[in-house]
């Protein structure tokens, strides 16, 4: 009889055969796509960095040259990640572990699958709002109705979603919650797309991007940015830390 015994898989085997099926966190936000804001803000470091003499001229120059071309967090991360964080809240750092504190949040919003992908609205409306997905390509319909599609506690299917309307003598009013990147492209034929002044805001890292196209005819698809509602209080008239609330006019 021989007395060989089959290898058993030790734990390190274990492991490292489980590894490649458990992508971390912080290299999926890292393949997330860059926004302008986030290639600005990088560009600003650098430019703090030749002043403070920790970059020369030729070594900024290149990159520079790099931030503007980068399309991922991945690719911008090198170009600040010999340098110290800066002191400023508001400046952007990519040191390791960055993009995933500021992201973790949003990667929890960001997969599943959602039940219905289309809105149709035809003399009537349409409500799409509180804790829903929304697919990678969502299609919503408004002919003389009107339809709404509030995207501030829902999830999203994928980093990026495309949502197509098409407005004919009704509206479509979608509404997104800060840090969101929307990118409207659609086109208004006597009628039109309202982005609206509170789109300008700065996208946050590993937030989702949303799309929003189609066409208005004789009608109007308005866009804009707005913080999710406050939770409400319980009943009874109390606050939760057992204090009754005021009374206001």
């Amino acid at each position: 009889m021989s007395d060989e015994r089959p290898e058993q898989a030790t734990p390190e085997k274990t492991s490292l055969e489980k590894a490649p099926q458990q992508q971390p966190r912080a290299a999926a936000a890292a393949s997330m796509r860059a926004s302008d804001a986030d290639r600005e803000r990088v560009v600003e470091r650098l430019r703090d960095a030749v002043a403070e003499g920790r970059l020369d001229m030729a070594e900024f120059e290149e990159r520079l040259e790099a931030a503007y071309k980068s399309r991922t967090y991945a690719e911008l991360e090198p170009l600040t990640g010999d340098l110290p964080a800066p002191e400023s809240s508001s400046a952007f750092s990519y040191a390791p572990g960055a993009v995933s504190a500021t992201s973790s949040s949003w990667q929890s919003r960001i997969g599943g699958t959602s039940a219905s992908s289309s809105a149709v609205a035809i003399m009537s409306g349409f409500q799409r709002k509180g804790h829903w997905t929304v697919p990678a390509q969502f299609n919503a319909v408004a002919f003389w109705g009107g339809g709404e599609l509030d995207l501030r506690e829902a999830d999203f299917a994928a980093p990026e979603v495309v949502i197509t309307c098409v407005a004919i003598m009704g509206g479509i009013e979608i509404t997104v919650p800060p840090g969101v990147e929307v990118d409207v492209r659609g086109i208004g034929v006597m009628g039109g797309f309202d982005q609206g002044r509170s789109l300008e805001n700065r996208p946050e890292p590993g937030a989702p991007r949303v799309i929003v196209n189609g066409l208005a005819f004789w009608g109007g698809v308005a866009v804009k940015v707005k913080a999710p509602k406050p939770p409400k209080r319980p009943k009874g008239g109390k606050d939760l830390d057992g204090g009754e609330s005021r009374k206001e006019l």
